[in-house]
């Protein structure tokens, strides 16, 4: 990895454990350290990418092609009770200068039974090189 380079990172896949739907308003990654800024977020489908789409490089050969696909992220993601959402979101994230740490924790807002909840998931990505 290398200054300049951008990349997407799937965040934790929107899992609804309770017997009431959710809808994910909003994500972020909350721990950035310096050297990486985050570009936006998206988020796809696990159809459109061929499966989750951990860490791919833009640009690359086998790296979906996010800007010509169907970005879900303009209104909130429904995720059926007992269920794992068929959308996942990922964050654009650009190397600026040699990261001093890992990006961690991936904040979710969602609304269930018409109120809003944030809850907080541990994710890391380590985006270190040249």
């Amino acid at each position: 990895m290398k200054v300049g380079d951008t990349w997407w990172f799937a965040l934790p896949v929107p899992t609804s454990k309770s017997a009431e739907p959710i809808e994910i308003t909003g994500v972020s990654l909350v721990e950035v350290p310096q050297g990486l800024k985050v570009l936006g977020y998206g988020a796809y489908s696990l159809e459109d990418t061929e499966g989750l789409a951990l860490l791919a490089k833009e640009g690359e050969k086998w790296s979906p092609r996010f800007a010509a696909l169907r970005d879900y992220s303009d209104k909130p993601v429904k995720v059926a009770p007992h269920a794992s959402s068929d959308i996942y979101y990922l964050v654009r994230l650009k190397i600026t200068s040699l990261p001093s740490r890992s990006a961690r924790y991936c904040e979710f807002d969602y609304r269930q039974g018409g109120r809003a909840y944030t809850q907080t998931l541990d994710c890391e990505v380590e985006l270190t090189g040249k």
